[in-house]
C-alpha cells in the first residue's frame, strides 16, 4: 500500500503559511531554496512519486506556474507525472496527466494507495490537508520551517483533530536556516 505524504512548504515559526503578496511570501521566494529549487534529493523525491495530489486552488496556481515556466526544475517532472486534483467544481484539467477526483475523499485516496509500494505526495491546499488529517489518512508530514515570524498568513492546523500525534523521523537545516522536518503518523 502506498504511503500518503503531505508536503508543507513556506511555513513560519509562528505556524503560518506564506500567503501570496505578504512580506513572508517575498522572504520565502527570495531564498535560494525557492528561487532556484535544485536540491538533487528533493528533485528525486518528487520524481519518485506515484502521484501528486492537490486541491483545486493549489492545482490552478501550480499548473499555471509550471506551464508558463518550462525551465523551472519542477516543471518537467510535474508535467510528466501523474496528478490528481480533488475538486467537486472542476470539470476539465488542462495540465497533462491530470485526473479530477470528485468522489468521496477516503475512497479516492484508497484507490490511489492500492497496487504497490511507493508514495503519493500531497501538495495541498489547506482544506485538503484538513480533510486528510480529519480522516487520519496521512502517513507522513514533511514541513519546511522557515526562520521567520510571519504574524499574518493562513494557519495550517486550525480545524484539525484535537489530538494528532506525530513521531519525528528526521530534521535537517539548510544553509539559509530552513529546517526540513519529517514526521510520521504512528499506526
Amino acid at each position: 500500500m502506498r504511503k500518503l505524504i503531505a508536503t508543507v512548504f513556506n511555513y513560519s515559526l509562528d505556524g503560518l503559511l506564506a500567503d501570496q503578496d505578504t512580506d513572508f511570501w517575498k522572504f520565502c521566494f527570495g531564498l535560494p531554496e525557492n528561487s532556484r529549487p535544485d536540491d538533487p534529493a528533493h528533485l528525486e523525491f518528487l520524481r519518485g512519486a506515484y502521484a501528486h495530489v492537490m486541491g483545486r486552488t493549489t492545482y490552478e496556481g501550480t499548473s499555471e506556474a509550471m506551464m508558463s515556466s518550462p525551465g523551472h526544475p519542477f516543471s518537467e517532472l510535474l508535467t510528466s507525472g501523474r496528478k490528481v486534483v480533488f475538486s467537486r467544481t472542476m470539470r476539465t484539467a488542462e495540465w497533462a496527466n491530470t485526473t479530477i477526483a470528485a468522489g468521496d475523499t477516503t475512497e479516492e485516496i484508497d484507490r490511489l494507495r492500492q497496487g504497490g509500494d511507493g508514495y503519493i505526495i500531497v501538495w495541498g491546499g489547506v482544506r485538503l490537508w484538513h480533510s486528510l488529517m480529519q480522516r487520519d489518512l496521512l502517513d507522513e508530514l514533511r514541513v519546511s520551517m522557515f526562520p521567520y515570524v510571519a504574524g499574518e498568513g493562513t494557519r495550517l492546523f486550525d480545524g484539525v483533530p484535537k489530538s494528532y500525534e506525530l513521531e519525528l523521523i528526521s530534521s535537517a537545516p539548510s544553509s539559509s536556516g530552513i529546517v526540513e522536518l519529517r514526521y510520521r503518523r504512528p499506526r
